[in-house]
Formats: structure tokens, sequence, C-alpha cells
């Protein structure tokens, strides 16, 4: 994301952040709150989703491996 799309992303949503928690503060406030707000939250959600996808992988890969026990015991096994 380029610093002016930072910037204006930042402001509103400092702006909004501001308002829903009624506080009263300047532009370059807001604004700094906006960003830094933009920057926490991307990275929790960037670690949320990298947890998520790695559990994924572990019960689709359990999953798979319970398909295959069950494949192999139905039409190998006996």
């Amino acid at each position: 994301m380029s610093v002016i799309m930072l910037i204006i992303v930042g402001a509103a949503a400092g702006f909004l952040a501001t308002r829903f928690m009624n506080l009263e503060t300047d532009v370059i406030t807001t604004m700094a709150i906006g960003i830094g707000g933009a920057l926490i939250g991307g990275l929790v959600l960037h670690l949320l989703l990298t947890i998520t996808g790695m559990l994924a992988g572990l019960v689709g890969a359990v999953l798979g491996a319970m398909a295959l026990i069950w494949v192999w015991r139905a039409f190998v096994q006996k």
C-alpha cells in the first residue's frame, strides 16, 4: 500500500475509532491513531490467518489420513 493510501485509510480509521470510543483529538493524533491501529490490526489479522491456515492444514492432513486408513481397511485388509 502506498504511503498516501496509508494516510487516507489511517485518517478514516482513526476518525471512526475516535468516534466509536468517544475521544476528542486533533487531526494529527487521529491520523496517528488510525495508522498505528492499521499496522497493529494488520499484523494481528495476518498472524491469526497464518495460525488458522496451519490448523486447517493439520485438520486436512488428519482427515486425509483417516480416509486413507478407511480405504486400506475396506479394500486392502481382508
